[in-house]
């Protein structure tokens, strides 16, 4: 496990210097860099193989990593992005999607870019590295949670009708506290500031679930007020292909003295803060234009 550790800092370098040197690099540079910086760094290493196949791979697939970084963080474009960073995206995101997984689980891919990040990235570096390769990991329907054979096909060109249903639940958290009402909203990797949601398990209540998730992505706990309505999107999975996401959002009610206990529970990949807000600061906030009915509708409840 050490040797992997170490194997992937020398490919983290090696795509750094074959990166930096964009305008006149070649891919047959790449073999001659990783072998250098192997010989530099760690002439002990048992066997190079492991930081070439990784540097190969992403080399290979670079286009199709840089796209999927691309869609999971909009607000970043790729050119934008810290050069550490994004050579430690296209690393994690290559062992996440295309890499073995029975040597290398899910989890363990994101874990150990997350580590490489902070090793040689500036002092966000391992947040936003988690954030993006969290949200890449939930949009593929986290696989290995429920242990799904990596190689079950998947269905394409389904009719909307046909598509699976998952359900959500999420809500519009508030305390009434010093005379006035507060809101609990969740940051995410994109820059918006939106509403706590999450998967409802089988044999839960939508409340029950919506109640559970609160709990473990703010770490409140809270009660059910009342429900203010259904939002839908599709969404692709690499299992099942499309699928409709339905979200039923709440208000739930978090009691004073449980006020200070907001914080982003661990392993939220996607989140990187949560905060209470008082109404007039609000309605300055950067949010997801289909959440803003449901917190109009939410205040005017408490109210």
């Amino acid at each position: 496990m050490a040797n992997r550790h170490l194997s992937r800092s020398i490919a983290m370098q090696a795509l750094f210097e074959w990166d930096f040197h964009e305008g006149a690099r070649k891919s047959s540079d790449v073999d001659e860099i990783v072998t250098r910086i192997t010989e530099e760094l760690a002439p002990g290493l048992e066997s190079g193989e492991f930081a070439k196949k990784l540097v190969d791979g992403v080399v290979v697939k670079q286009e199709k990593l840089d796209h999927i970084i691309e869609k999971a963080a909009p607000d970043w474009p790729l050119a934008n992005i810290a050069i550490v960073d994004r050579n430690v995206l296209r690393i994690g995101l290559f062992e996440l999607i295309f890499g073995n997984k029975t040597e290398v689980p899910e989890r363990v891919a994101i874990n150990e870019a997350i580590e490489l990040a902070k090793t040689f990235g500036g002092e966000n570096s391992g947040k936003f590295v988690n954030g993006v390769l969290g949200a890449v990991y939930k949009e593929m329907g986290e696989p290995g949670k429920n242990d799904v054979p990596a190689k079950k096909k998947r269905p394409k060109d389904i009719p909307y009708e046909e598509m699976p249903i998952e359900k959500l639940g999420g809500a519009v958290v508030f305390c009434k506290k010093d005379g006035q009402i507060h809101l609990a909203l969740v940051h995410d990797i994109f820059g918006y500031w939106t509403l706590s949601k999450g998967h409802i398990e089988d044999g839960e209540t939508v409340e029950a679930g919506t109640v559970r998730e609160i709990l473990e992505e703010m770490s409140l706990p809270v009660s059910i007020v009342e429900a203010v309505g259904k939002n839908e999107y599709i969404a692709s999975d690499p299992e099942k292909g499309k699928i409709r996401k339905q979200v039923n959002y709440f208000v739930a009610e978090c009691g004073e003295a449980d006020f200070d206990k907001l914080a982003v529970g661990k392993n939220k990949g996607g989140l990187d803060d949560c905060r209470w807000f008082t109404l007039p600061e609000v309605v300055e906030l950067k949010i997801y234009d289909d959440i803003v009915p449901f917190i109009t509708k939410a205040i005017k409840a408490i109210k």
